[in-house]
């Protein structure tokens, strides 16, 4: 049977990775900070995203990236509004980044097909709100992080790193599904770069298929990260485009089935060049 995910009423195949394409509306990511902190450049960022073959999009009002310190209900709300309900009119699932209660009951509220929350929903309130959001058929995303985004790169070690983060996504999916989370409206996420060095990121991504035991779908989100540009040595994030998509490719090959990725286009050719080279999408002969 051919795995598929319940987006927004509609079941979409994941016989191939989809591509969840990153809007970011913050001063300070880490790819594109400031970029599309504008609501009508978010819009217009995220349209052209659907318009390169995003399966979804993923809406962030707070940056994550290393030492980032933790922003406002009120601030976020602010940004994240506008471009949430504009968004909704795309086509396409609408994912929300955020772990603060309050922020994801707003985003079920505007038709929010899921939550993906850094913290794995242990904030105090988010396990509830989630909840109350996956009983109106909004999936979870389930993500691994070490510590906070403030202190998650200082000095993160582990003994078995994979099987350390397996596990913790399984007890935080058992956990859900105990408080009465359907286990088919849940992915799980590595956590790529929260909280791990590059032998780390590496070692997930080597392994990758060590979490399909767990028996969700598998998130990856590599693009663009410090990883990418210590192993090509472009330190600014633009130039990592390249080295994301091929970071992609790989995650699909070792089990991703979702893919959050700025660069779309890119990653939609490449996934294609691998589909038809697999024999699951025809090549044209003539």
């Amino acid at each position: 049977m051919t795995p598929s995910l319940k987006l927004c009423g509609k079941r979409f195949s994941l016989a191939q990775p989809l591509l969840m394409g990153v809007v970011n509306v913050t001063p300070d990511s880490f790819s594109d900070g400031g970029r599309y902190l504008d609501a009508d450049c978010a819009i217009r960022h995220a349209a052209r995203l659907v318009e390169e073959g995003a399966d979804l999009l993923d809406i962030g009002a707070e940056s994550s990236r290393p030492g980032a310190r933790p922003l406002a209900v009120e601030e976020e709300m602010r940004r994240l509004l506008p471009v949430l309900k504009s968004c909704s009119g795309l086509g396409v699932p609408l994912s929300v980044d955020t772990y603060k209660p309050e922020i994801m009951r707003l985003a079920a509220q505007h038709g929010a097909a899921m939550l993906n929350d850094i913290w794995a929903f242990r904030q105090p309130g988010a396990q509830v709100a989630a909840l109350e959001a996956a009983r109106a058929g909004t999936v979870l995303a389930v993500m691994h992080m070490r510590r906070d985004p403030v202190s998650m790169q200082e000095s993160p070690e582990y003994i078995d790193v994979v099987a350390e983060v397996r596990d913790f996504l399984a007890q935080r999916v058992s956990e859900l599904q105990k408080s009465g989370v359907a286990f088919d409206q849940m992915v799980i996420d590595p956590g790529f770069g929260f909280g791990k060095t590059v032998s780390h990121n590496l070692c997930l991504l080597r392994d990758l298929k060590a979490l399909s035991s767990i028996g969700l779908p598998i998130l990856a989100g590599l693009s663009r990260k410090s990883t990418i540009g210590a192993i090509t040595g472009h330190d600014v994030p633009d130039q990592r485009v390249h080295g994301s998509v091929a970071a992609a490719l790989i995650a699909a090959q070792n089990g991703a089935t979702i893919l959050r990725v700025h660069d779309v286009a890119a990653t939609r050719d490449a996934l294609r060049v691998w589909a038809a080279v697999n024999g699951s999408q025809p090549a044209d002969d003539s």
